[in-house]
């Protein structure tokens, strides 16, 4: 371990900024690791909204499915949104030996563990509900610090292939979940174990192997309240670049998980697959994340070579849009396998470069976590939300089909949206 660092400058972040050599090992063993790491977490927003959620409050109540499934992630949801910045804040001020986000991300994934085998034992609506919100605010604890290990230790120029590895990692992680939901259907409190074990061994094994600069001499000012509410506030004003690159990540997202994360019913009643519908899951899983991963493969490093962002932002949110025409003109089997690969190879190639361009528009250097926690309201919000604006629509128009022009409205907005950004290409 080195020596504690010195306190930082202060100082506006203008994307330019390199952080200091690692403690130990190479930039490679953590662009590897950075893969299991958000696929442990990730792995959790892909099976339980995605499947092990809808199967348990279908058990509940299977005649409210829809609007009993749609309270419960609203309440999820905007925990979530709350702790992420919240716990990006508290690791910008952490003092340890282990560095600022280690300890949140162990602490975060134990008691995650914890809240999943309450969600096991739960067997009404409201204990369904308490648990879930509870492992939403543990996970996000984690996954916060996480993602300020790019800002916190990659150098500018590989920026875009660590996004890279981190998006396919995430995406493994959401679509893999899918999968590993659908295989542990038959067992949800074995299943829930399962997730949560994984993802507190693999969380403790990448701070091993990956440590970070000691903290404990780190310099922080005196708390302020006022400071504190401004976690949930980014000047769009004073930090145009941000406020763009955060509406089109959010439009985005929404717009793609809002169908997906609808993907259980839509199969079963829009598609009218029944009760084969959890079986083809896997299937779709597999071809999505063979468009994802092809396309982050080839985005990540081109950006970087390139040096340009914006363009592929552009392009990959455009893809998404145009996918979401297929289901809705063909709301068949192979129309949703189409939708499926199409779709994920726009959104991968998204994942593998918006990550890239929001570390280059981050408003401060004193708190990357914090501003990377508002940023990831715009990814994990919409995912756990994505059943409740599902089900909003499906009840507010009387269909599925209404979910598609939705989504499209809300992709092509977001491809827009990075346009106005100036400090990156």
């Amino acid at each position: 371990m080195t020596t504690a660092s010195a306190p930082a400058p202060t100082h506006e972040f203008d994307g330019s900024d390199e952080p200091r050599p690692l403690v130990e090992g190479s930039l490679k063993r953590l662009l590897a690791w950075i893969i299991p790491a958000n696929l442990s977490i990730f792995i959790l927003w892909g099976a339980i909204p995605g499947v092990l959620l809808p199967l348990q409050v279908t058990a509940i109540d299977p005649a409210s499915k829809v609007a009993n499934l749609a309270l419960v992630t609203t309440i999820g949801a905007f925990a979530a949104m709350i702790a992420q910045p919240v716990a990006g804040a508290i690791s910008d001020r952490t003092r340890s030996r282990f560095g600022r986000r280690a300890p949140w991300m162990i602490g975060g994934a134990l008691i995650g563990g914890l809240a999943l085998i309450g969600m096991a034992l739960a067997n009404t609506l409201a204990m369904v509900a308490i648990a879930w919100t509870m492992v939403q605010v543990a996970y996000n604890f984690a996954q916060g610090p996480l993602s300020a290990i790019l800002p916190d230790r990659v150098p500018r120029a590989a920026r875009g292939t660590f996004a890279a590895l981190a998006g396919m990692g995430a995406m493994l992680g959401a679509l893999g979940g899918q999968i590993a939901g659908v295989a542990l259907s038959a067992n949800i409190p074995a299943a829930y174990l399962f997730l949560s074990g994984l993802a507190l061994v693999v969380t403790v094994v990448f701070v091993v192997f990956n440590p970070d600069h000691s903290s404990r001499d780190q310099q922080n000012p005196p708390f302020s309240l006022r400071v504190f509410l401004s976690t949930f506030w980014v000047n769009p004003v004073a930090h145009p670049d941000f406020f763009w690159a955060f509406t089109g990540r959010l439009l985005l997202y929404t717009a793609y998980f809002a169908v997906t994360g609808y993907q259980l019913f839509i199969l079963q009643d829009y598609i009218g697959l029944g009760d084969a519908a959890i079986e083809s899951i896997p299937l779709f899983g597999l071809v999505g994340l063979v468009g994802m991963i092809s396309a982050m493969v080839v985005g990540g490093p081109i950006s970087d070579r390139l040096g340009r962002r914006k363009v592929f932002v552009f392009a990959s949110t455009i893809v998404v849009a145009l996918a979401m025409v297929v289901p809705l003109v063909m709301p068949t089997f192979v129309g949703w396998l189409v939708f499926t690969l199409i779709a994920g190879l726009g959104f991968g190639m998204f994942q593998s470069v918006d990550q890239a361009l929001m570390s280059e528009v981050l408003p401060s250097k004193e708190s990357y976590a914090k501003d990377l926690g508002v940023v990831n309201i715009a990814a994990t919000l919409p995912q756990t939300l994505a059943p409740a604006v599902g089900g909003a629509i499906v009840l507010a128009f009387g269909g599925y089909a209404a979910l598609f022009p939705v989504g499209i409205a809300l992709a092509v907005l977001g491809a827009f949206a990075v346009w106005p950004i100036k400090a990156v290409k």
